[in-house]
């Protein structure tokens, strides 16, 4: 079949919201077309370039009438990046339309009847609220539209974000609007002096180079963390770097910051079968929410929006209305945040997660906060929960459950059904597997409340709380 010969649609309303934040527009014949880059209210010309899945993919051609909710971009990086999608809308509008994405879902997927559908909590910081982001050191940059067929050339070493559709080529950012300083003043500083000592950039496609990523986690009680990712050892290299990094910016954090460096010879970015070496300062990090600290080391996975963890925790800790003396089993417990977060609040947690190094933190978390009353397994939760662990562990009084973007596996939900908990409280960060999983449980549950919480300003990220009681 040849590809599709593109045609223009004239005066197309966006009327919602898409997949991964695009404006939807539908013709008068019907035609259902999702766009990047629009707000809902634009009215627009647009080419359809294809077909996927019984719906159209455009692209714009030009914008006849702008919406009402269109606001300004902060970022001059925010045409090209997609870090931050929804920059050119006001933020009361953002939160509109993710409220009225998990209600879709929940009525669209889930088809189950809600008692309580509370309003979206926002959040109090849009901008700088990252405790961390990543980089990619690139020895080619992304042209900008404007640049293509001319001469200039991509050959440059540059530091900054992958643009979407582009792995081997990084938009070279010059200021990121989603964390703190020092996070630019540093990322800015390295990319001089590693120009200055005519250090290599790496290559992506070749899969060639010296210096590949750099990570930076700033928390709430002013403690950082670097971790520098070398392609391959060259230790007179890789001590100059990390050296003027502790003489230029760590010398003033005394007790407060953690300078590390790993080698990943691989063709992919992850850290969690690579060693990480401390260099300089404490191998971890501290961060607070309300009274309980957590102990964060390079390869921790923390939520990325402290002041909304915080949130999000309250409404969990709401949602379950603890009496003190339950029996409270969490799933997918990562490195027990929740768990040591609820456990003042009730007899015992039973935390379950398939990363060891997720429970190895876990354990960390509750031992510094001299938390005495979880317990940590490390599995799949599939494999874990079976009536032999109920038997041993006792029968859940309250059930917290926060999967991943895929939900719960078949076999949990299945499993749940037996166990019958009297409550359940479901933490998503993707509202259609949420309302998935809802509908499977409504054969025994009731949905009572939900509540939708936004972790990503300017992103189409979204979690969503539920509260589901048994029948009666």
């Amino acid at each position: 079949m040849g590809r599709r010969k593109p045609e223009l649609i004239q005066n197309l309303t966006i009327t919602g919201t898409g997949d991964k934040g695009k404006g939807v527009g539908k013709t008068e014949d019907g035609k259902v077309i999702f766009i990047e880059g629009l707000a809902v209210g634009d009215i627009v010309d647009v080419w359809i370039k294809r077909k996927k899945k019984g719906v159209f993919l455009g692209e714009l051609d030009k914008i006849i009438t702008y919406s009402k909710d269109r606001v300004n971009p902060q970022c001059e990086h925010f045409e090209f990046c997609g870090g931050c999608k929804w920059q050119h809308i006001d933020y009361a509008a953002q939160l509109n339309y993710k409220n009225d994405v998990v209600l879709n879902a929940l009525q669209r997927i889930g088809k189950v009847p809600v008692d309580k559908f509370l309003p979206i909590v926002g959040a109090d910081d849009i901008y700088y609220y990252r405790n961390k982001l990543e980089f990619t050191f690139s020895n080619k940059r992304w042209l900008e539209p404007q640049e293509l067929n001319t001469n200039v050339s991509n050959v440059e070493d540059v530091l900054g974000f992958h643009r979407a559709g582009a792995f081997d080529k990084i938009i070279d950012i010059k200021q990121c609007h989603l964390q703190k300083e020092p996070t630019n003043e540093i990322r800015n500083f390295v990319k001089e002096f590693s120009n200055k000592l005519e250090l290599e950039f790496f290559d992506l496609r070749l899969q060639e180079g010296f210096l590949r990523n750099i990570i930076f986690r700033i928390t709430e009680l002013g403690e950082l963390m670097i971790t520098v990712i070398f392609y391959k050892e060259n230790k007179k290299d890789r001590e100059s770097l990390l050296d003027a990094l502790i003489k230029n910016f760590l010398y003033q954090y005394e007790n407060k910051c953690s300078l590390n460096y790993a080698i990943n010879p691989k063709r992919n970015d992850s850290l969690f079968d690579i060693d990480t070496i401390n260099y300089y300062g404490k191998p971890y990090i501290i961060e607070q929410l309300k009274n309980i600290q957590y102990q964060i080391s390079p390869k921790s996975f923390f939520q990325t929006n402290s002041k909304q963890a915080e949130k999000l925790y309250d409404i969990v800790v709401d949602f379950a209305d603890f009496k003190g003396s339950e029996n409270v089993y969490d799933l997918y417990t990562g490195t027990g945040s929740i768990a040591c977060y609820v456990a003042q609040y009730c007899k015992q947690v039973v935390g379950i997660e398939e990363i060891q190094a997720a429970i190895d933190d876990a354990h960390i978390n509750a031992q510094i906060n001299q938390i005495e009353n979880t317990v940590f397994y490390a599995g799949d939760v599939k494999d874990i929960l079976t009536d032999e662990f109920a038997q041993q562990h006792g029968k859940p009084d309250i059930l917290i459950t926060d999967p991943p973007r895929a939900g719960m596996n078949p076999k949990v939900v299945d499993m749940l059904l037996q166990l019958e908990s009297p409550k359940i409280v479901y933490v998503s960060c993707n509202p259609a597997t949420q309302a998935r999983d809802l509908n499977l449980l409504s054969e025994k549950y009731d949905v009572i409340k939900v509540q939708p919480v936004d972790m990503f300003p300017h992103t189409y990220h979204i979690e969503s709380v539920a509260l589901l009681h048994l029948k009666s």
